[in-house]
């Protein structure tokens, strides 16, 4: 295999520092957008236990958990508090005098721009943990503003890869995910030339050694019920189609500048390896802990200094197994299919991604087979066909996209959708 140096479009090299470093004369100060979703939970629980090295000076919410919102600020004592959903920001002002008393309230924004908006204000670190496309006006706002950017939102770079690439500096984006954050450490133990292979693990899921035919008969039920980890509906069943690793092959590819043909997905059902690199030497180096997210979210936004104790370790005077598996791609065709998408590039990726968001929902409601997500999902991107080339990518076109393969996936799946939605 020939192995060339890798260019300097890589978003995240471990080998440069973020864009300035931490003050040791007083603590960090860190934007956390998504704070009442599970990132933003575990990010504020290591703010608390480490007072003297992280300040939050902003939070943003999408508006479900207004009281837990209220309470994060009350606690914190953030500059700014923002909601996406403009019609709670009643209720969190309301939320915010009950807590705060006499004392003046934090600035409140609200609508679909506020996160974006704290984005690019004054901090060291901006934690991106949003759900879902929206986060990408985010992402390219702390970029833009020259923050160090501690990435959860893999969205922002499935649907906006080529516009991410053109405003961020190498190094500036930490990244937050289990797998990813892996591969950033273990990236360290050599030069980006003597990289051979990115080695992505998964849990395998739910369904894990059964066939394409045994996956028709699966149920919701069945799909939620996650052998490791407790995530939300949407990203459960992309754990369990394997979507997730799909994406994240993807990501691994924008982040790292490492071909397609050199990420590969292996099967790791302990979820005790979060990922590996292989080295042209024929070493690996891998990078293992428990199951839990508080490292990487820690290291995401204490980079490139280590967080004490920040989550659990194993305890090595137990005995213990881990297992490594293939990918079994004709069960599984996500992968393959994410890897084809993001190859392609453009906006064929953000159709994948959306067509399979409106498949999953399909799914949950009995509308779809299990197998019928990725069959649709693959029925829209072919559909969809190959971008235009030459042409740079604009947020327009990514919403544009999003919006033809949501409208495309509901009507395949027999949901009716609006005039305007189908053209």
């Amino acid at each position: 295999m020939t192995v060339s140096s890798q260019s300097a479009t890589s978003l995240a090299d471990p080998h440069l520092r973020p864009a300035a470093e931490r003050d040791p004369a007083g603590p960090r100060d860190i934007v956390i957008l998504g704070s009442t979703g599970s990132i933003g939970t575990q990010a504020i629980d290591i703010v608390l236990r480490n007072p003297g090295r992280f300040r939050v000076t902003a939070l943003a919410a999408a508006g479900g958990r207004v009281g837990l919102l209220a309470q994060q600020a009350h606690r914190l004592r953030p500059a700014a508090v923002a909601v996406a959903d403009a019609s709670k920001a009643g209720d969190l002002r309301e939320a915010l005098a009950a807590l705060y008393g006499a004392e003046p309230l934090p600035e409140i924004l609200a609508g679909p721009d506020a996160a974006t908006q704290l984005a690019a204000s004054v901090c060291h670190t901006v934690l991106n943990g949003i759900t879902g496309s929206i986060g990408l006006a985010p992402t390219l706002a702390a970029l833009r503003a020259g923050r160090t950017l501690a990435l959860a939102n893999k969205e922002s770079l499935i649907v906006g890869g080529p516009l991410v690439k053109a405003v961020a500096r190498p190094g500036q984006i930490i990244p937050v995910d289990s797998e990813h954050s892996a591969l950033y450490q273990a990236l360290l133990g050599g030069s980006r030339a003597e990289v051979r292979k990115l080695l992505v693990t998964a849990s395998g899921g739910p369904f894990r050694g059964r066939t394409r035919e045994e996956l028709e008969r699966v149920t919701p039920e069945q799909a939620l019920a996650h052998p490791t980890w407790n995530m939300g509906p949407v990203v459960t069943i992309n754990s369990a189609t394997l979507v997730n690793k799909g994406l994240e092959v993807i990501e691994a590819h924008l982040l790292f500048d490492i071909p397609f043909d050199r990420i590969e997905v292996v099967v790791h059902p302990q979820s005790y390896v979060h990922s590996m690199v292989e080295f042209i030497d024929g070493s690996t180096l891998a990078q293992a802990g428990p199951p839990d997210m508080c490292v990487p979210i820690a290291l995401g936004m204490g980079w490139p200094d280590r967080v004490p104790d920040a989550g659990p370790a194993f305890d090595w005077s137990k005995a213990s197994t881990w297992e490594f598996f293939p990918l079994d791609e004709k069960a599984f065709p996500s992968v393959p299919l994410a890897c084809h998408v993001g190859a392609l590039g453009g906006t064929a990726p953000a159709v994948f991604n959306a067509a399979n968001e409106e498949c999953v929902a399909a799914f949950l409601t009995g509308r779809l087979a299990f197998n019928g997500i990725m069959d649709t999902v693959t029925d829209v991107v072919t559909e969809h066909g190959t971008p235009a080339t030459g042409t740079p990518l604009t947020v327009e076109d990514v919403l544009q996209a999003e919006t033809w393969a949501r409208a495309r996936a509901r009507e395949l799946a027999g949901i009716p959708v609006t005039a305007a939605e189908a053209h």
